[in-house]
């Protein structure tokens, strides 16, 4: 059995929605795709955010630091917010004309 339960988390991640707002999270898959999101984070070597777990598997953890407030699940407008100012951080790179050459040779060629 999961402690804490999906709507002791549903709860969590929708106490800063304002009453008449649309919630973040409207379903337990939410949670689970969230928790299995940063799960996997963890696997690849994240930095947890809490250090007091019961358990040291990587879900456990994710799902500690969700019911924590140290992990957030953001609505589809902050996502969409969060993706245009990290594309507009990005770096552009210069290509060389060795480069140039050899995307353009890429590109022409024809798959029949």
């Amino acid at each position: 059995m999961l402690h804490p339960s999906y709507t002791d988390l549903m709860k969590v991640v929708n106490s800063e929605v304002e009453e008449g707002e649309e919630k973040i999270v409207n379903s337990r898959y939410s949670i689970v795709l969230a928790t299995a999101k940063r799960a996997r984070q963890l696997i690849d070597d994240a930095p947890a955010k809490v250090t007091d777990t019961k358990c040291p598997k990587p879900l456990s953890i994710a799902i500690d630091e969700l019911n924590n407030g140290k992990i957030k699940i953001l609505s589809e407008e902050e996502q969409i917010a969060q993706a245009e100012t990290e594309f507009a951080e990005e770096e552009v790179f210069d290509v060389t004309e060795d480069e140039e050459e050899i995307l353009l040779d890429e590109e022409d060629e024809v798959i029949e």
